[in-house]
């Protein structure tokens, strides 16, 4: 599944002509293309999808949003580790087969 997140920009840059931002998804920090909304700022929340910033949004929404993906575990499966993920599905624990080698 591709979900559109929303998250916080932590900072803001030019590479190569494209203004770029860091972003916190509730704990994970990506790199995301601001072309779409050029004139977010630092602290400012966006929906992100596929590496871009599509709408901005403010910050209550997005909290409430975060805590929702995050309760329903949609965070962890699109942002989490896929091997983990999927060890989980076929009933293994990975930091048990980590310890057992």
């Amino acid at each position: 599944m591709c979900l559109a997140v929303p998250g916080r920009v932590l900072d803001i840059e030019e590479r190569d002509g494209t203004r770029m931002a860091t972003v916190d998804f509730g704990g994970v920090v990506k790199e995301v293309c601001l072309e779409y909304l050029p004139d977010l700022q630092v602290g400012e929340y966006a929906i992100v999808h596929v590496g871009f910033a599509l709408q901005r949004l403010n910050e209550e929404s997005a909290r409430q949003t975060l805590e929702l993906f995050a309760e329903l575990g949609l965070l962890q499966e699109e942002f989490g580790d896929a091997w983990e993920m999927a060890a989980t599905e076929a009933g293994v624990d990975p930091v048990e087969e980590v310890r057992n080698q």
